[in-house]
């Protein structure tokens, strides 16, 4: 098991809105393959003070760790059927997610955890939903402090007060970038630094690409550079899997690739989805054995 330990204030504002935040909304996604299992969660004193114990089914690594296994850097790509299964498993956890009305907004690989006990078939699945939300139509303000800076979307960073869940779609597809590079493909110090790496990838946007980017309220004028090849920045894709990334990296959110469609996108027909589903299935039922 994997224990998550929260002391509680109760004196002062109980139960933190966090916890409580995260404990509902992993009951609610608790019967997906793709989400990391709740099993139970354990109220209890330590040195006089009240403690909440969040058990988790246990998973050996996480996609960072995971990645940087054999070598760190482009000279150690992973294998491209890696890659494969890990996307799909990914968006099939996303795409759970958001069919029940759930943003994750900070999905990156340190939140994902596999199970690689079976080396050819790696388990991936979605954790860590300290910062997920319910969302509903039409979509509230949220607050735009969310996502590790590397996979926020520029939606966000530019300001935006209403968003919805294609700011997870573009962190899988920075994820995706990075599991086909072998490192972070925007790796900003700030948030302008970090929309200047994206705009000399994918070039600047106009009103053309993205209607109303320049009402955004952190909007400034930005150098203008153009779109650059993505074949060549990621020569270890096929065309099916160029083309998916540059569905999740566009710019309108109202036009981003949403998880069910990713999930349908010729990049996964090579890929043995049968033998991925029937090692999901067999650890759900040894998480729920446990």
């Amino acid at each position: 098991m994997a224990l998550k330990k929260t002391r509680l204030e109760m004196e002062e504002e109980g139960v933190p809105s966090t916890t409580l935040r995260e404990i509902s909304i992993l009951q609610m996604l608790s019967e997906s393959n793709h989400i990391v299992q709740l099993l139970c969660v354990e109220h209890l004193e330590e040195n006089n003070k009240p403690c909440l114990y969040l058990v988790f089914e246990y998973l050996t690594t996480d996609l960072k760790k995971y990645m940087d296994r054999n070598g760190r850097g482009s000279s150690y790509p992973l294998d491209p059927s890696i890659v494969q299964i890990a996307m799909y498993q990914l968006l099939k956890g996303t795409a759970h997610m958001h069919k029940l009305g759930v943003m994750h907004r900070d999905l990156k690989p340190q939140n994902l955890l596999v199970d690689d006990a079976n080396p050819a078939v790696p388990l991936v699945k979605v954790a860590d939903l300290g910062l997920g939300r319910h969302y509903s139509v039409p979509i509230k303000a949220y607050t735009h402090e969310i996502v590790t800076l590397w996979y926020r979307a520029p939606e966000v960073l530019l300001g935006a007060k209403h968003y919805a869940p294609a700011v997870d779609m573009w962190s899988v597809g920075c994820i995706f970038a990075e599991l086909a590079r072998k490192q972070a493909i925007f790796p900003g110090d700030s948030e302008l630094q970090q929309l200047l790496h994206i705009f000399k990838l994918l070039g600047t946007p106009n009103e053309d690409v993205w209607e109303d980017v320049t009402k955004l309220q952190d909007w400034h004028e930005y150098p203008q550079w153009r779109p650059q090849d993505l074949s060549k920045v990621f020569p270890k894709l096929n065309e099916q899997g160029i083309d998916l990334l540059q569905r999740m990296f566009e710019y309108d959110p109202a036009k981003r690739i949403t998880a069910m469609d990713a999930l349908q996108h010729p990049y996964f027909d090579s890929m043995d989805k049968a033998a991925v589903d029937a090692l999901e299935r067999e650890s759900m039922r040894t998480a729920h054995l446990e």
